[in-house]
């Protein structure tokens, strides 16, 4: 299902307004059965409301009644020519299992101009879903050309680059990504992690640290800053900063012991217990 946020169409009355406020807030707090009565009632009033139609699709998804969510999707998508319902319906037909109906879908929306980047995204998806990588690839770049400014279409497209070991093009794709969103520590600690893929840990350890100035409870980035630090000598530094990782919770543990063993300057533990102990050996 697409994860595009539900937006108020224009000139609302305040009545629905604030139905559809508590509606999405339902969903938010997976309260999809409330969401589905609260937007239900105000399609009934009103059938053309168009984010009623995409709550109660939404709602009805993740309840795992999506062939259910089909029909005012369906009805919504006829009466109305926005690109944001195709893409729910979409989502809501794949969940259905329809998956050539939903791919289907996505082409045509892809197709509009303006273009609208989410359906790209969704598309791709679902192609890499379906083991059609090099579509899913296809799909991207023919976003991009549509979208040059698109971020997210840029990073998907370097992760898919990643994921074939072509370091060279998602280089390329993450530093200008960079360049276009500065602040977006994700795409820092990316563009880091292939960098120190390639060696360059200076250059690496910086972006770590940019991202964690941004987000310094990111403890999958401080564990790959940790990591990076080790393979530049900076032992101390590195322990330190894997062991503030550790804390992140229990699926950081694994992480940040394989980083402590693989490292060039790091630990090798022979029992794990060991390793859990060093990691939490500051620990207040």
């Amino acid at each position: 299902m697409s994860k595009h946020p539900l937006n108020h169409p224009a000139g609302p009355s305040r009545l629905v307004q604030h139905s559809l406020d508590e509606a999405i807030l339902a969903l938010r707090m997976q309260g999809a059965d409330e969401a589905e009565r609260i937007a239900a009632g105000v399609l009934k009033a009103n059938r053309s409301n168009l984010l009623a139609a995409q709550i109660l699709g939404r709602a009805l998804v993740m309840q795992n009644r999506a062939d259910e969510a089909v029909i005012p999707l369906e009805r919504a998508a006829r009466r109305s020519d926005d690109p944001a319902i195709e893409l729910e319906l979409a989502g809501a037909l794949a969940a259905a299992g329809r998956t050539d109906a939903a791919l289907d879908r996505l082409q045509r929306t892809t197709a509009r101009r303006p273009p609208f980047v989410p359906a790209f995204l969704e598309y791709s998806n679902q192609l890499a879903r379906s083991g059609r990588h090099d579509e899913a690839m296809t799909v991207l770049e023919r976003g991009l050309e549509a979208a040059p400014g698109a971020v997210d279409l840029r990073v998907t497209l370097a992760f898919a680059y990643i994921k074939r070991n072509d370091r060279v093009s998602a280089r390329t794709l993450l530093q200008r990504a960079v360049a276009d969103a500065p602040q977006r520590p994700d795409i820092l600690a990316a563009l880091a992690r292939v960098l120190a893929q390639d060696g360059e840990y200076s250059a690496a350890a910086d972006l770590f640290r940019r991202a964690l100035a941004l987000q310094p409870d990111d403890a999958a980035t401080r564990s790959s800053f940790g990591a990076c630090l080790l393979e530049m000598g900076e032992r101390d530094a590195g322990e330190a900063s894997l062991r503030l990782a550790a804390r992140g919770g229990p699926q950081m543990v694994g992480q940040t012991i394989t980083a402590l063993a693989s490292a060039s300057h790091g630990r090798f533990f022979l029992r794990p217990s060991d390793a859990v102990k060093f990691l939490h050996a500051d620990k207040k």
